[in-house]
């Protein structure tokens, strides 16, 4: 390819600050090689934005839902390369080699193999599920730090801004363009859900909500019940 490599990271945040300065300053090396961070705060009233703000070439605000927010940061990003990560998840070290191999391939998107940051047999389990299935599907799900080319995303029109399952929709419509570029070193995601909500409560809440999903109930419907187990303790 003729144009140089250029990635946009795109961090949305909401109400981070206890860990958001520790994920952003695992990114600074790929800044310093010239890559680009675009942190985008969905109104957190815990001073999130003003920790943010010097660890980020552009700190801007949207409305709340991890889709509006990844599609504002997508909009102002300036990479060829846009990497969506959340705020729990840490890349790996070689993450950019990886991702210029990504480049230099004719895929059009891709994402990160996952590890559980929990030290127990049950996370390494519940990894490779997540792993397999993925490679099995074509489909990624948000924890596994999904890429695509600028492009393809922009032909696409982004996210869905839907409330939950924004991940799944577009790997629906990415994989009728390519399936995914598969990086096997890991990204690695907290995984304090499991461990808050039980490990076993949470598999089956969210396989329920995916049979649901792939049923045709709709991502507002589905995220009312989310909330709804959560506050009753399933979650």
């Amino acid at each position: 390819m003729s144009d140089p490599f250029v990635l946009s990271i795109v961090v949305p945040v909401w109400m981070e600050a206890a860990g958001i300065v520790e994920t952003l300053e695992t990114l600074q090396p790929l800044r310093t090689r010239g890559h680009e961070l675009v942190v985008v705060d969905a109104d957190s009233a815990d001073g999130t934005a003003a920790l943010a703000r010097p660890f980020a070439d552009r700190l801007v605000k949207s409305g709340k839902g991890r889709a509006v927010q990844m599609n504002t940061g997508a909009s102002v990003a300036k990479g060829n390369v846009l990497l969506f990560l959340h705020a729990d998840t840490r890349l790996p070290l070689n993450a950019l080699e990886s991702l210029t191999g990504f480049f230099q391939s004719d895929k059009a998107w891709g994402r990160f193999d996952v590890r559980l940051s929990g030290r127990g047999v049950m996370f390494r389990m519940i990894a490779w599920f997540m792993n397999r299935r993925s490679r099995l599907t074509g489909i990624c799900t948000g924890d596994q730090a999904l890429f695509v080319r600028r492009d393809v995303f922009e032909a696409l029109g982004g996210f869905e801004q839907v409330p939950i399952m924004e991940d799944i929709e577009i790997s629906r419509r990415l994989r009728l363009v390519s399936r995914p570029y598969c990086i096997q070193t890991p990204v690695i995601t907290d995984s304090r859900r499991w461990e808050q909500g039980g490990v076993w409560q949470t598999i089956f809440l969210m396989w329920r909500l995916r049979w649901r999903y792939w049923r045709g109930e709709a991502p507002e419907t589905l995220v009312h019940s989310y909330r709804s187990d959560v506050r009753n303790g399933k979650d």
